[in-house]
């Protein structure tokens, strides 16, 4: 399962050591003009080295794109596209070969595939997501032309947290700081645990909040493919995720229906194509796994990173106790270099769902004619 989506589909490859990390785009509308140095900002937004909070490897993170582009636009055809690695330092890994990482993929790999690559985690490396972000900016310069916006920012680090209700954030100010948080005051104390917890060899966890904004009414499918369920294979396919939810969430559970239904009002006279709006929105713009063309607010869970810079106790392939103390360049918390990525898979997600829902449009128009 190296692909995701249905009609726009992002196949990836490649290793954190290995020669380059790519991908092949499937699904890319005819004629879109690619915008090869906003592609390329996306992938300053999560390449490492880019503040003293994310880890000390250095990778320019440059896109090669191999096919599917003819004369700045996009063909129709697949696009496949590589980002070299230039900075690995695999000796650094080089007292892993045997031995069972705490929390990392280490063991399942090789109970899956009898062999792994312990050089950075191989294939389970996060470095992975370079593919995602650049299909993500691919499907990003197809919603603009449809209307339709994402914005990801960093909500919460350990127990330090900013607003949770997005439409009181400036999200203007999520490029403002080094953490990726739109409340400056937050951001700061952020910065600071994240520091603290980076200067004991340790990681931190945290919360990435998100919001679709401009999705039309009628996206998702009705039972198996509901739009949130979509959503949530994506964001949890994303490395150190652990949960997902949208609209009030888990919250919900503590409240009554009567203070939780989303009444709709009737749409400004003249505009009736616009459909209906909300009073509220609690339940996140999605009503029975379709979008309801509200805004669609979220939240994603992240765990600390499991490589720590100090001492652990584990096994070997051979089941004897070994202690580990890890070498190498690692992030003292994900969060910051992981909302572009947060925001690449919801709109893969929400590009896929709106191809799907224009393919019913369309064969609805051809019976029509019949």
């Amino acid at each position: 399962m190296n692909t995701f989506g249905t009609l726009f589909r992002l196949t990836s490859f490649g290793e954190s050591h290995g020669a380059a990390i790519g991908g092949v785009v499937d699904g890319m509308p005819p004629g879109i003009d690619i915008d090869v140095d906003f592609i390329q900002s996306e992938l300053a937004r999560r390449k490492p080295g880019q503040s003293r909070l994310t880890t000390a490897r250095k990778e320019s993170d440059q896109v090669e794109f191999l096919s599917g582009i003819f004369e700045g636009k996009s063909t129709g055809t697949p696009i496949g596209f590589i980002v070299r690695n230039e900075n690995q330092h695999s000796t650094d890994y080089d007292d892993l070969r045997d031995v069972f990482r705490p929390s990392h993929a280490d063991y399942t790999y090789f109970m899956k595939y009898g062999i792994r690559d312990h050089r950075g985690g191989g294939r389970s490396s996060a470095r992975e997501t370079i593919a995602r972000v650049v299909a993500g900016a691919l499907a990003k310069l197809v919603l603009r032309k449809i209307g339709i916006r994402i914005t990801a920012w960093t909500q919460q680090v350990g127990n330090i947290a900013c607003e949770r209700d997005w439409t009181r954030l400036d999200l203007t100010l999520i490029e403002t700081n080094d953490v990726r948080c739109p409340a400056p005051d937050a951001a700061r104390r952020m910065e600071e645990l994240i520091m603290e917890v980076k200067a004991d060899g340790d990681t931190i966890g945290g919360v990435i909040a998100g919001v679709i904004e401009g999705c039309p009414a009628g996206l998702g499918e009705p039972v198996f493919g509901k739009l949130h369920a979509q959503l949530g294979s994506a964001m949890l396919s994303i490395n150190a995720v652990k949960g997902f939810e949208y609209g009030d969430g888990f919250a919900m559970t503590e409240k009554r229906g009567s203070e939780v239904n989303d009444r709709p009002s009737s749409p400004p006279r003249g505009e009736s194509e616009r459909g209906l709006e909300f009073c509220s929105n609690h339940s996140g713009g999605i009503q029975g796994g379709i979008s309801n063309g509200a805004p669609i607010p979220f939240r994603v869970a992240f765990k600390p990173v499991a490589t720590l810079l100090r001492p652990q106790e584990t096994v070997d392939i051979h089941g004897r106790a070994v202690t580990i103390n890890p070498r190498g360049r690692h992030d003292p918390c994900v969060l910051p270099r992981a909302v572009p990525i947060v925001e690449a898979m919801a709109a893969i997600t929400i590009l896929d769902a709106w191809l799907c829902a224009a393919q019913i449009v369309n064969c609805k128009s051809s019976n029509s004619k019949l």
